[in-house]
């Protein structure tokens, strides 16, 4: 409505009720007005049937896509009021057009769309101003606003339900196809250039509203008394500023749609929008997310594309920008420094993050019955942002951040699965295992008839966290599902048998180690059977088979896998290391070469690549396979290489060209070169390794720590291989370059400090060796390799009774090292215990013949 003189206090208050919504008071005012000044009945009429018609609307809101109303007792009177309003004609021009303008209104309401347009042609609303009132008037303009803009999205409305050939958008009706499909084009943009002006109109009326009450608080002295009401949106002013975008999308003009999504959220936010603006920002970063790639993306600063792939160009006659002017627009954010989104991910990931600050600034978390509805309405709104806060950083593998975020929606999450489920896989993505699992049992404690959650945290209970007994409290869960947990039984015997065959590597007796190797080919068998087209259940039942040394047996089942999946690493890996263990070891490196074809980037099967060229094709090959993994490595990781030593062979120094720089890690390698198994022991020895290099980092040599761990600890493995094939071809300045190498990297490493032993050994100091052998088990006790080698230089050394000790307790850590045994052996016929040295000897004869290049335990054993 336009603005209008006041001449009476009366007026003023009249004023401000109506531009507060005090629609209670109007009567009231209207009997003191009708009182003091007969002329203005006409007024009373105007301004009793819009306080009627208000109060209508109020108790009985209009919903969209609700039928007609029809005729009704109060609107009967609201008509009444209003006619005679406008048929005496002794209204002013400015009150007569808010008196049309309500008429229209009351036909909306009423079903009559025709007339209710009949009403609006005779109002021109694009020459009502917009600007020029002082600011004492403000209340009155907003008032006006809020009129103009219902105006707007009524007479939107109604040209929605007014059929295309209707006289009020065509002076004729339209038979030919072309000409009638032109008229509802026109008719379309008719009706979003009513939304939009509606949707612009209200935006700046809520503005000047607030504007106005802060004004208003800021004169008044501070008084106790009751606390303003935020301005409430209304039906009409709602549907003026939602429904543009929406028809925008339904015709196809997706850019368009997402430019008025832009101009919504551009604008100066108030108390009334905030709700709306964290339901559009939602919307956009979806629309962000599903409909928008890099490619046709655009800056929120620049105009839109004249032609965009993601509009449908099957429709015509919809202009990429605004065709209608505004007097006055309302305000937006500007200034100086002000972020702007470069791509598509990058916006919907501000949107959302702004829907989830509003979300949990909003968030109603009382229990009581009273607010249950409320309640369910604020998760669902909260669920929906992190939902698609989990698409937009799970697109980028940010999930340290998502797991961040999804813990500030722990406050919504009692009893509530959905948050808790996705904090859990967040949590697991982010590399936090051990808060995963966790999670997870809160997960099982809500769903407990779900078999993935206990099979997820046994995932991570044998994987990074090597927790075995958690991880078969967790496979029991599943087992004890019995028919209940479907086709994911055979899973839950999958992993209980992974933790009963990983308590075997670790145990250090072995009666132990054979009780749990048998449970472990019993679950898998199990496993086996319950799904015999899984190759995993066939894989693992061989490997454990292997690990048993029951070669013929696991061949068979290997080569099921192989016929299941004929693709898979590690089945193939496994049968490569089975052949070996029968001495087929040109058979055994043409199947590594098979699987490097369809995985050259797998540093296990190029480990075993060297072993076995070493035997088959000479240690130079050998050699060259470890100068072709330092080019991968380089390739794949594309990182800085750590420590420029200055010294290194002059072969596998011409493999990468840039030196090294970095000159102590945190943590080493927890698997052994050689086995690729994580034990309880080389953990507990991973943390004296981390202490240790701690202390080394903080040394003025020491250069900062920084990167991912796994690339250097597979750097590190790589340059001891080489060293292990020079000290095979006897040349120990070649092997202690590589060893420094690898040194520069992990320097307290039970590995490289095992490996200068074997150096030292090789230039013949005896006690030098001695002495790295030491430190390596002060770090690693129950690495066998090193105890092996400590053993056999105590034996030179004739101190038979600490050598037979040693090598006892080797093979009481692993009891199929053929090796430890004939060293065993050997001290044992030196103290002239022949019997006892020739049972040694037949148990290393017999374990040698079933003996792999590298252990079996170098293929991972995980879910």
């Amino acid at each position: 409505m336009t603005a209008r003189k006041s001449g009476s206090r009366l007026e003023t208050e009249i004023e401000r009720c109506r531009s507060e919504g005090q629609w209670d008071k109007i009567p009231e005012l209207v009997r003191q007005l009708s009182a003091k000044l007969i002329s203005n009945d006409d007024l009373g009429e105007l301004l009793l049937g819009e306080c009627k018609l208000q109060s209508y609307l109020k108790e009985n809101p209009i919903k969209q896509g609700a039928s007609p109303r029809g005729l009704r007792p109060k609107l009967v009177e609201v008509r009444k009021h209003l006619n005679a309003a406008l048929d005496r004609g002794n209204l002013k021009a400015d009150y007569l057009q808010e008196a049309s303008l309500l008429m229209a209104k009351l036909c909306y309401v009423e079903g009559d769309y025709r007339e209710a347009l009949g009403h609006y042609s005779r109002v021109n609303m694009d020459d009502l101003p917009l600007v020029g009132a002082p600011v004492y008037r403000l209340s009155m303009i907003a008032e006006a606003y809020a009129t103009k803009a219902e105006a707007y999205a009524t007479k939107g409305l109604c040209l929605e339900k007014v059929p295309a050939a209707s006289p009020f958008l065509s002076n004729k009706n339209v038979s030919s196809p072309s000409l009638s499909n032109r008229s509802a084009g026109a008719g379309d943009q008719d009706i979003i250039t009513c939304y939009e002006k509606s949707g612009d109109i209200a935006l700046l009326y809520l503005q000047e509203v607030e504007k106005a009450l802060s004004a208003g608080m800021q004169n008044r002295s501070p008084k106790p008394g009751p606390v303003t009401q935020d301005q409430e949106l209304g039906y009409f002013l709602e549907t003026g500023l939602q429904r543009a975008h929406v028809i925008h999308f339904k015709n196809g003009n997706l850019t368009r749609g997402v430019g008025r999504f832009r101009e919504i959220l551009r604008a100066v936010e108030t108390r009334t929008t905030q709700n709306l603006r964290m339901t559009i920002a939602r919307q956009l970063a979806e629309i962000l997310l599903r409909g928008m790639c890099e490619q046709s993306y655009w800056s929120p600063l620049e105009d839109p594309p004249t032609v965009s792939p993601l509009d449908d160009h099957s429709r015509q006659g919809h202009p990429p920008t605004k065709n209608y002017n505004l007097s006055r627009r309302p305000r937006v954010y500007s200034g100086e420094n002000l972020f702007c989104p470069q791509e598509n991910t990058e916006e919907a990931l501000l949107l959302l993050l702004i829907s989830e600050s509003m979300a949990n600034r909003d968030a109603v978390l009382s229990r009581i019955p009273e607010h249950n509805n409320d309640r369910i309405i604020s998760l669902q709104s909260a669920s929906v942002v992190y939902d698609l806060l989990t698409i937009a950083l799970g697109r980028r593998g940010q999930y340290e951040m998502l797991s961040e975020c999804l813990e500030r929606a722990m406050k919504f999450a009692f009893e509530e699965f959905h948050l808790w489920y996705q904090l859990a896989l967040s949590l697991m993505a982010a590399g936090k295992s051990a808060r995963a699992v966790k999670v997870f049992k809160e997960c099982i404690r809500l769903k407990p008839e779900d078999p993935t959650i206990p099979l997820l945290a046994v995932k991570l209970c044998i994987g990074p966290l090597h927790w075995l007994d958690e991880g078969e409290c967790f496979a029991k869960l599943v087992i004890d599902m019995g028919e209940k947990a479907a086709e994911f039984r055979a899973k839950g015997y999958l992993a209980i048998g992974l933790v009963y065959s990983l308590k075997a590597t670790d145990a250090s007796l072995r009666g132990t180690q054979e009780e749990y190797q048998r449970k472990a080919l019993g679950a898998f068998q199990r496993a086996q059977s319950l799904s015999p087209t899984d190759h995993l259940a066939a894989f693992y039942l061989a490997l454990q088979l292997a690990v048993s040394r029951q070669i013929p047996e696991a061949l068979g089942y290997v080569r099921q896998a192989l016929q299941l999946q004929g693709d898979d690493v590690h089945s193939l890996h496994l049968l490569a290391l089975l052949l070996s263990a029968q001495k087929h070891y040109h058979d055994g490196l043409n199947i590594i070469e098979m699987a490097l074809s369809e995985y050259p980037e797998n540093f296990n099967l190029l480990y075993t690549k060297v072993k076995l060229e070493t035997l088959c094709r000479g240690p130079e090959e050998a050699l060259l396979t470890c100068k072709h993994m330092l080019q991968i490595w380089k390739t794949f990781y594309n990182l800085t290489n750590p420590s420029d030593s200055g010294r290194g062979s002059s072969l596998l120094d011409r493999a990468i060209a840039d030196r090294r720089q970095l000159n102590a890690m945190t943590l080493p390698d927890f698997s052994d070169p050689d086995t690729g198994s994580v034990h309880a022991t080389s953990i507990a020895a991973s943390r004296v390794e981390q202490a240790l290099s701690e202390v080394a980092s903080s040394l003025p040599s020491s250069a900062p720590k920084h990167g991912p761990l796994h690339p250097w600890m597979t750097l590190a493995q790589i340059w001891l291989h080489a060293a292990e094939v020079y000290i095979g071809m006897s040349k120990p300045a070649e092997a202690t370059a590589c060893t420094q190498e690898a040194a520069n990297l992990f320097p307290t490493s039970h590995n490289v400090l095992y490996m200068r032993g074997q150096v030292a050994e090789l230039r013949g100091n005896i006690d030098e060796a001695k002495r790295w052998y030491e430190e390596a088990l002060s770090i690693s006790p129950t690495h066998v390799k090193t105890m092996q080698r400590l053993g056999l230089i105590l034996h030179q050394l004739q101190r038979y009774s600490l050598s037979e000790k040693v090598l006892r307790d080797a093979v009481q850590v692993n009891s199929t090292a053929h090796d430890v045994w004939n060293s065993l052996g050997e001290v044992l016929q030196a103290q002239g215990n022949a019997a006892a040295a020739t049972e040694c000897f037949l148990t290393a004869l017999e374990l040698e013949a079933s003996s792999p290049v590298l252990p079996f335990t170098i293929i991972p054993r995980a879910l």
